[in-house]
C-alpha cells in the first residue's frame, strides 16, 4: 500500500485554506495541474472524494471538512517542532508572507523589507496586497500590517510609525493666485489634487478640530491614483494636496510645499505591524518584530509616497 506523504496532507489544508488550486499551488511553489493531480491520487487511495469541484470553485466535502478537522491539529504541531528545531540555526531562513494595503507595502518595502532581506541572506519575503482587511493566517501569512485602528483585537500589534499624519499641501506658486484656506470647506472653492483609492472609490479628505468633523468630496480636474503622482502635481503648482507629513518632509524643509489647515489634520493612528498572539512566533518572524521596532524607536523610516492608502 503506498503511504501517504506530509507533503499531500500539507497540499489539501492549503487547498483547503486557500478555496482552490490555482492560489494553493502559487502558496507551494507547484504547478496547479500537479497539486490537482496530486490530491486527486490522494482521493483515489482513500477512496474518498475531499473537494467538491466545479469551474468557478473548489468546497470541501463533509468527508473533507471531517477530514481537514483531524489533520490540522497534527501539521500545526508538525510545523511548530521544526520551527523549534529551527531556534538552533543561528540565522533565521525561509519565507515571511505579509499582508497589507499597497500604500503601506509602498511606505515599509525600501526600510523594513529590503533591510530585512539585507540582513538576513536565507529569508524570502512575499508582500500580499488587500484593499480591504483580511484574515491574514486565513491567508496563509505570517503577520500583517494596518492602521491601528484596524487591527483585530486577538492580535499582538507592534507600532512601526507612531506619529503619522496627513497634511494639507500646495506651492508658494499656487497661493500666489488663490487665497489661503482657513476651514476645510474653503477647499470647495479651490483646485484640488483628488485621489482614487485601491477601491476604485474617491477618498474624501478628512478633518477634525475640537467637535467639528468634515469628510469632503474636494473639487478637481484632476484624479490620481499614486501619491507619488499627487505630490509631483502638488509641487508644479497643479493645486492643493492631501498627503503624508512624515512622506514630504524633504520639500516642506525646502519650501517647496507649505501645509494649510495644519490645526484641522490632528495625527492618525500608527502604522502598525500585527500577528497571532496564541501561536508560537518562530525565528523569522521574530526577526522582523525586531527590526521593525529598532526602526520605530530610531524614528529613521523615510519615504516619498503618502499614507492615505495604507488601508484602501
Amino acid at each position: 500500500m503506498t503511504k501517504t506523504s506530509l507533503a499531500e496532507l500539507e497540499a489539501v489544508a492549503v487547498v483547503a485554506r486557500r478555496g482552490g488550486f490555482r492560489a494553493a499551488a502559487r502558496e507551494l511553489g507547484v504547478s496547479s495541474s500537479g497539486l490537482s493531480h496530486a490530491v486527486a491520487g490522494l482521493e483515489e487511495r482513500m477512496g474518498v472524494r475531499l473537494f467538491n469541484r466545479t469551474t468557478r470553485s473548489v468546497v470541501l466535502t463533509a468527508a473533507g471538512e471531517q477530514f481537514i478537522e483531524t489533520i490540522a491539529p497534527a501539521l500545526a504541531a508538525i510545523e511548530g517542532a521544526l520551527e523549534n528545531a529551527g531556534e538552533h540555526v543561528a540565522e533565521p531562513s525561509g519565507l515571511l508572507r505579509l499582508n497589507m494595503a499597497l500604500g503601506a507595502a509602498r511606505f515599509i518595502l525600501q526600510p523594513l523589507v529590503l533591510e530585512y532581506l539585507r540582513r538576513f541572506q536565507r529569508m524570502h519575503v512575499e508582500i500580499v496586497t488587500d484593499s480591504e482587511l483580511v484574515d491574514v493566517i486565513a491567508n496563509g501569512c505570517d503577520a500583517g500590517i494596518r492602521l491601528e485602528d484596524r487591527v483585530p483585537p486577538d492580535m499582538i500589534a507592534v507600532p512601526i510609525i507612531p506619529d503619522m499624519r496627513e497634511v494639507v499641501v500646495a506651492s508658494p506658486d499656487y497661493f500666489k493666485q488663490r487665497s489661503i484656506p482657513l476651514h476645510p470647506k474653503d477647499l470647495l472653492t479651490h483646485e484640488c489634487i483628488r485621489a482614487r483609492m485601491a477601491s476604485g472609490r474617491i477618498y474624501r479628505w478628512e478633518f477634525s478640530k475640537e467637535n467639528e468633523r468634515h469628510a469632503l468630496d474636494v473639487p478637481g480636474r484632476m484624479v490620481l491614483d499614486e501619491s507619488g503622482l499627487m505630490l509631483d502635481a502638488a509641487l508644479s503648482g497643479a493645486g492643493i494636496a492631501y498627503l503624508s507629513e512624515r512622506a514630504i518632509s524633504p520639500h516642506l524643509d525646502s519650501g517647496d510645499l507649505q501645509i494649510v489647515l495644519s490645526d484641522w489634520t490632528p495625527p492618525t493612528p500608527a502604522l502598525c505591524l500585527y500577528y497571532p498572539g496564541r501561536r508560537h512566533v518562530p525565528q523569522k518572524m521574530r526577526a522582523f518584530i525586531d527590526l521593525a521596532r529598532e526602526y520605530s524607536r530610531k524614528g529613521s523610516l523615510t519615504t516619498s509616497v503618502s499614507l492615505s492608502g495604507a488601508n484602501k
